[in-house]
């Protein structure tokens, strides 16, 4: 069948969804899968959650959509309430988008206002991280350090961007150095840049709390955001934390900076945010930078047409009640530990699996071609696509990345089932997952034998 969409990948045929329930989807064939990726780490509540539907359903009855130039709406004045109410710090102030992408457009125009109203416009200059991702709008993408989706873009990238090593410990940190140690330098890499740039230049610092799918969920090495934190503060410099994938409770916590001690200036949520019911993200403020545009020009200048959409927030307040009111940022910390150990037991001696990392129910997988060395399988081999292709086939969905260990070569798996996730169907996710990485490194070329 020819379709008429802008697929992803327009060179393959992808099975059609029928319906889903509980943590499970279902296609028009009959075929059963585990979604042990959340979609892309959203749908943190899984499938037909009625509490959830039958909010949006009841804010559908009373109005859809009322464009906020002209009014605002209760669903969003109480989400908005909600999260600043949570948040690790005062934050004051949240925009709702329709996802991450334009989360993090609004946060780098924010803080380009906030400068300008506050009388440094001169500070233009933004740092962030290589092997992350922001988004794939224009700024989010020129935030972003991911080689391979900038590349085809890189004429229309903004100049006003650049980008420091990562905190990634498995390939970065020295043998002879303590994590601690390893943290604090992999911060100094932000005040080498600071001083490079100009400390009166730069406006801030972007970094997602746990590096998600260009990594494979790396968290930050003990006491690194804490330096970051500080050498923010020294240089006046604003911190925009990116938690649109690692945040809204799928490290265990709330927000993810939580379980680092620090307070960010400016965050950014989606995915988990509205669990994939509707679209929706968000970008948060802390108090005292809003209040220079509440008290200066008092006009935001950005807006888009489905700002604060009611649905879209009536859906979000659903989820975020949900999870409060079930315990499951207490489930996630506790199927995520479980996770953990059922992959450390199963995969944790594999001759080509050299990492094991994560926060919660976020767990990347890195894979190697030799575990010693931990050299990456060439990108020629296609290791985690081929992964991704038999866990469809033996009815899993996970979610495959390359360009790992340096921007082209690498290869992991990202996990991010949804909270609900039972102990069984945890025990069910593994083992599809093995058998599906022993499958897959059974037949590639040059490979060892797999354990």
């Amino acid at each position: 069948m020819t379709s008429h969409i802008l697929h992803r990948q327009m060179k393959s045929d992808l099975p059609v969804i029928a319906g889903g329930q509980g943590i499970y989807l279902v296609d028009t064939e009959g075929k059963r899968y585990l979604d042990g990726c959340g979609g892309a780490a959203v749908c943190c509540l899984g499938y037909g959650h009625a509490r959830v539907t039958k909010a949006i359903k009841r804010q559908l009855d009373k109005i859809a959509y009322a464009h906020t130039g002209f009014f605002t709406n209760e669903p969003a004045e109480e989400l908005a309430d909600w999260l600043c109410a949570r948040a690790p710090g005062n934050f004051g102030r949240v925009g709702f988008l329709a996802g991450g992408s334009e989360a993090m457009e609004a946060a780098l125009k924010l803080v380009t206002q906030i400068n300008v109203e506050r009388g440094q416009g001169e500070r233009t200059h933004f740092i962030a991280r290589r092997q992350s991702y922001h988004g794939a709008t224009l700024g989010a993408l020129s935030a972003g350090g991911n080689l391979q989706r900038r590349e085809t873009y890189r004429s229309l990238l903004i100049p006003s961007f650049s980008h420091i090593e990562p905190c990634y410990a498995y390939r970065h940190q020295r043998d002879d150095e303590t994590d601690e140690e390893y943290g604090k330098r992999a911060a100094k890499a932000l005040e080498d840049e600071i001083v490079r740039v100009g400390p009166e230049k730069v406006a801030a610092f972007i970094a997602e709390t746990v590096v998600g799918a260009t990594l494979g969920v790396v968290p930050p090495a003990p006491g690194y955001f804490a330096e970051i934190r500080r050498i923010c503060d020294k240089y006046g410099v604003l911190l925009i934390l990116d938690e649109v994938m690692c945040g809204m409770g799928r490290t265990g916590t709330l927000f993810a900076c939580e379980q680092d001690g620090i307070e960010p200036d400016l965050i950014t949520i989606a995915k988990g945010l509205g669990a994939g019911y509707l679209p929706v993200g968000a970008v948060m403020i802390r108090s005292e930078f809003a209040d220079v545009i509440v008290q200066g020009s008092g006009a935001l200048q950005h807006g888009h047409t489905y700002m604060a959409h009611p649905s879209a927030c009536a859906g979000a307040l659903a989820v975020q009640k949900v999870i409060e009111e079930d315990r499951l940022l207490e489930r996630a910390c506790a199927q995520g530990d479980a996770l953990m150990t059922l992959l450390e037991e199963r995969l944790g001696q594999n001759a080509h699996i050299g990492d094991i990392r994560g926060r919660g129910l976020f767990v990347g997988i890195e894979l190697v071609e030799d575990r010693e060395t931990k050299k990456p399988f060439p990108a020629s081999a296609g290791v985690a696509s081929r992964i991704k292709s038999a866990a469809m086939r033996n009815g899993l969905m996970c979610y495959p990345a390359n360009g790992t260990a340096d921007g082209s070569e690498g290869d992991h798996i990202l996990l991010a089932p949804p909270f609900i996730i039972a102990r069984d169907e945890v025990e069910m996710l593994v083992d599809r997952l093995v058998a599906s990485i022993s499958e897959t490194l059974a037949i590639t070329p040059g490979n060892k034998e797999p354990a």
